[in-house]
């Protein structure tokens, strides 16, 4: 698929954090993959790595947290995106409430939404969770332009990308 790389290369998306929480276990990555997928109803997939931990505890949770970031927060995308939960309580390092049902919402983030899990969709390596949103909101003092995927490619993952 060499030549898909024409399209691909051409592509910038925002940049998001996915919160997870299921059977008192917490997870949390930075994901390049989402998008709105319905007007009316609203909807919204994210798509998580199947070598991710987020996904291993997103499997089971009924709600996930999207969470939106601005350019001036690459530190807290390079703690979703360059640490693994393997080995790191990203949550110990960042300040976070639980919402809509026990969601973990990271404080900083720019914007952020709570879905209810509709479906999944195994796509190859990533699964596509489409989410209903429940509860939002936003900090009125992160107003800047979002992170994008060319702001986040210094980040090394914090797992092997096959």
């Amino acid at each position: 698929m060499a030549g898909m790389d024409a399209f691909i290369d051409r592509l910038d998306p925002d940049m998001c954090v996915v919160t997870a929480t299921a059977d008192g276990d917490r997870a949390g990555c930075l994901v390049g993959f989402a998008s709105q997928c319905s007007i009316r109803p609203v909807r919204y997939a994210v798509w998580l790595s199947k070598a991710n931990r987020t996904y291993r505890v997103a499997r089971t949770a009924d709600r996930l947290a999207v969470h939106l970031l601005t350019r001036e927060q690459h530190a807290l995308a390079e703690l979703f995106g360059g640490e693994t939960g393997d080995r790191t309580d990203k949550f110990a390092r960042v300040p976070w409430r639980t919402e809509a049902g026990g969601a973990v919402v990271l404080e900083e983030a720019a914007a952020w939404f709570v879905g209810t899990v509709l479906s999944r969709t195994d796509g190859g390596d990533h699964v596509g969770f489409v989410l209903e949103p429940l509860a939002w909101g936003e900090r009125e003092d992160a107003d800047g332009p979002l992170l994008r995927l060319s702001g986040a490619t210094s980040i090394s993952p914090g797992h092997p990308v096959d």
